[in-house]
């Protein structure tokens, strides 16, 4: 009886499918990946952070605070600068310090610097951009972080600022709950953490910053080049990350974080504060967020209880920090952010289908045509500050 199957010499069996990456390599190959996106990061903010420094654009940029909306304007344009909102927070703490802002402005600063460390995330899921469901998906969780802090803005503004034009010192609501809260607990001095993030990716920073100093003829020029550097390699980790994780990678990472990490809502909050609070950055835990769920390791039902804490983890710096300085306005412009948070989360918690239904119906529109992530960039940088800055412009002054 013959053999009818191929014999052992035969091409078919001398032409073997390729073996499969070991799962080790492949994890290898994440962190080298999670490494580089954290260090682009850093030097992202490092390089806008020397433009903005030399240009004077940072403290120009809240000149005109008076009107509570070019002050919450001023605050999400300095934190899309630095790419931090705890940068944003020092630097309002210190223009108070000085007598150079009021406590009344600088709380509409801070409600800005929550929306500005947002726009990270959109960055980060346009370079999803070629993969049309990763996209989708990446740029819903990054909605999901914007509208959340968007809507919670819609609230406690008029709150706040309707509030502030009837008490004779010129404080809201919520700033005098933060001033109270102040003297109760004291100003006894803390020392600030170093960021553990900052001190492992600061070979990379420094030679970006060497390389932007050798290189450009200004200190302005530098920084730019510097950021520069940082958006194309955050580009180049994100993409190889992607990649990876659609691998095989993405099957013992999936089980992980379904089963264990963000098996609930209440546990996926837990985890965005707590690993907020370790890198003292929520702009790098939202904005890994947002490839995660982009492949699908991360539901998107979870991503938005995750974003909730890691607002509410990056106050906590902001606390630590204002201890340090000996001056009141400091801890109440910090407790301001906490309670800030802490209402938004009181707010949209239980009823958080809301922002879950805006963000994903926006998310397929995005997806289906790229000029909707677009519209929405102008919408909320362009149009929305020229209508609301002219509408306070107004009723401030017909009083």
């Amino acid at each position: 009886m013959s053999n009818l199957g191929p014999s052992p010499d035969s091409p078919a069996l001398s032409r073997q499918a390729p073996r499969e990456v070991p799962a080790w390599l492949r994890g290898l190959y994440a962190g080298l990946c999670l490494y580089l996106f954290l260090a682009a990061l850093n030097v992202l903010g490092a390089g806008l952070g020397t433009f903005g420094s030399d240009s004077d654009l940072l403290t120009r940029a809240f000149a005109y605070g008076e009107n509570p909306f070019i002050a919450l304007m001023a605050g999400v344009l300095v934190t899309m600068v630095v790419q931090s909102s705890s940068f944003t927070s020092a630097l309002i703490v210190t223009l108070v310090a000085s007598g150079e802002m009021t406590l009344g402005t600088a709380v509409f600063a801070i409600m800005g610097a929550n929306i500005g460390t947002a726009v990270t995330g959109v960055i980060v899921a346009l370079a999803n951009v070629r993969i049309k469901r990763n996209f989708r998906r990446s740029f819903t969780a990054a909605m999901m972080h914007d509208f959340f802090n968007i809507l919670t803005v819609l609230i406690v503004f008029p709150i706040e600022w309707l509030t502030s034009l009837f008490h004779e010192g010129g404080r809201g609501l919520f700033t005098r709950l933060a001033g109270w809260l102040a003297e109760l607990i004291g100003l006894e001095e803390v020392a600030k953490p170093s960021s553990p993030i900052k001190v492992i990716t600061a070979p990379i920073v420094d030679a970006a910053n060497w390389l932007g100093a050798a290189l450009m003829p200004s200190v302005a020029a530098a920084g730019l080049l510097v950021a520069g550097l940082g958006l194309a390699l955050m580009f180049a980790a994100l993409v190889f990350m992607v990649q990876n994780l659609r691998g095989a990678l993405l099957r013992h990472m999936d089980g992980l974080f379904r089963t264990y990490f963000f098996r609930t809502d209440a546990r996926a909050y837990g985890v965005g504060v707590v690993s907020t609070v370790l890198v003292q950055s929520s702009s790098i835990t939202s904005s890994l967020m947002v490839p995660l769920a982009g492949a699908g390791v991360v539901r998107l039902r979870r991503v938005l209880p995750f974003m909730m804490g890691a607002n509410l983890g990056t106050t906590v710096t902001s606390v630590l920090a204002a201890t340090a300085n000996p001056i009141a306005a400091a801890m109440t412009v910090a407790l301001f952010h906490v309670i800030f948070n802490l209402t938004g989360t009181a707010i949209w918690w239980p009823l958080r289908v809301i922002p879950l239904r805006i963000a994903t119906w926006y998310g397929r529109l995005a997806g289906q045509k790229i000029r909707y992530a677009f519209l929405f960039l102008i919408g909320v940088f362009l149009v929305v500050p020229l209508v609301g800055i002219t509408a306070t412009e107004l009723f401030m002054s017909l009083r």
